[in-house]
């Protein structure tokens, strides 16, 4: 093979280069995974967390679902008051409710109401709706 111009020593150091990148490349992957690995933590350090807090507030939750008050006025919801109390329902031909009434969905909690000067008011009742 030296006719070639390849001798022992040109090989044994082509054999140590090959091996000397194949080392740093595993090592490469190995810090990647590890790195991948402290990510993976981290959210399911962050995901721990939150379900700790949902743990928390679904145990203050129970607390008050079993205090007895809480108890009482579901009872009285369903209609199974102490014995001098009457339930109370709408009947059923009732009528309903409009989409602006107090506590309904068309009235969102924290939403400022939509305020209508006095003389659009005024001009409504005696000219009828504009709109």
């Amino acid at each position: 093979m030296s006719i070639a111009g390849i001798t022992r020593r040109r090989v044994a150091w082509i054999l140590a280069a090959i091996v000397s990148i194949w080392i740093v490349s595993v090592f490469a992957r190995q810090v990647g995974d590890a790195g991948a690995a402290a990510d993976r933590a981290d959210r399911l350090r962050f995901a721990n967390a939150g379900l700790a807090s949902q743990v928390e507030d679904l145990q203050k939750e129970l607390e008050l679902v079993q205090q007895p008050s809480f108890v009482e006025q579901q009872a009285r919801a369903n209609g199974l008051g102490g014995k001098g109390e009457r339930s109370f329902a709408l009947g059923p031909d009732a009528s309903a409710l409009p989409t602006d009434a107090p506590g309904s969905a068309g009235v969102r909690l924290g939403a400022s109401p939509a305020h209508t000067a006095p003389i659009d008011v005024w001009l409504d009742l005696l000219f009828g709706p504009t709109r």
